[in-house]
């Protein structure tokens, strides 16, 4: 019988239907009073592309905006839309880590639109870090990168800051105060940020270590959980990495304590729901709230 994995993110949701492999895509998440609503469309939208037909046996979701406090009720909506027997839900954080270290041990640093930690000991204890959303966390996301350089966009324009290649985008910052989808819309300026700052632009470049060592100050954090001494693997995974690649990856590996070795990600989010879709809940067995039929 089919199963379906479901990574949310906040620029796209990605399924997949197991074990055919077909996908499908939909909007990502959007912050609002309507958030779950949309959620449901999307997964709706995703199914669809993917030609998903019931009943469905298992579905794993990993999810940016994880609905902490309605995370029962949204499984069981879940469940009803693609008709499964079983629904496994869970943040985001969690299927990055699953994906990235098939063995269930070390960091996982996800950075896309956000940015989120995920500490695992060899017990099986956990830690987040950050994830605290675009207002209050997120440190070194592509929210942070874009944002920081949209700032030093306006500081140049009004004379109050350098010169810099930002500022000759033709964008006004100002009117994404209008946009919908805002977060994700200051998200993107940070490609540009990263382009400026390896055409040797010096502010773009300052921006972009600053976000590196916000990167290494919260791996340090998560290291720090983990018992004993030994060296620590950590994965950087997310559409942030893979779009800056080393520039970015260099200057965190750089401010990084001894214990943590960067180690390259067997697998991204989609991957771990996958993993978390055909096998047993393991060792994020606590971070996954099931709701069966």
């Amino acid at each position: 019988m089919t199963r379906i994995a479901i990574d949310g993110g906040q620029s796209a949701l990605r399924l997949r239907v197991l074990p055919s492999g077909r996908t499908g895509e939909g909007p990502g998440y959007t912050h609002g009073p309507d958030a779950l609503h949309r959620m449901l469309d999307a997964i709706r939208t995703a199914a669809v592309a993917a030609d998903v037909t019931g009943p469905v046996e298992l579905v794993a979701l990993g999810l940016t905006g994880y609905p902490q406090a309605s995370a029962e009720a949204f499984a069981a909506d879940v469940g009803e839309l693609l008709d499964a027997d079983e629904v496994r839900l869970t943040q985001d954080m969690v299927t990055a880590h699953a994906g990235a270290l098939p063995d269930g041990y070390g960091v996982v640093v996800a950075a896309g639109t956000g940015l989120v930690c995920l500490a695992v000991d060899r017990d099986g204890t956990w830690r987040k870090l950050d994830g605290h959303g675009y207002l209050f966390g997120d440190a070194g996301s592509a929210f942070a990168i874009g944002r920081a350089g949209l700032v030093a966009v306006q500081r140049a324009r009004d004379g109050r800051g350098p010169v810099t290649k930002l500022a000759d985008t033709a964008l006004d910052p100002v009117t994404l105060y209008r946009s919908s989808t805002l977060v994700d819309d200051v998200a993107r300026f940070a490609p540009e940020v990263l382009r400026c700052a390896a055409e040797g632009d010096p502010v773009a470049h300052e921006l972009v270590v600053r976000a590196a060592g916000d990167i290494a100050e919260t791996i340090e954090a998560a290291v720090a959980q983990l018992a004993g001494e030994g060296p620590v693997p950590v994965a950087c995974v997310g559409g942030l990495f893979a779009g800056a690649g080393e520039q970015l990856l260099a200057p965190v590996r750089d401010a990084l304590p001894s214990r943590a070795r960067l180690t390259p990600a067997a697998g991204n989010s989609l991957d771990g729901a996958e993993r978390l879709a055909t096998g047993p809940a393991g060792t994020y067995a606590d971070l996954i709230v099931t709701h069966r039929r």
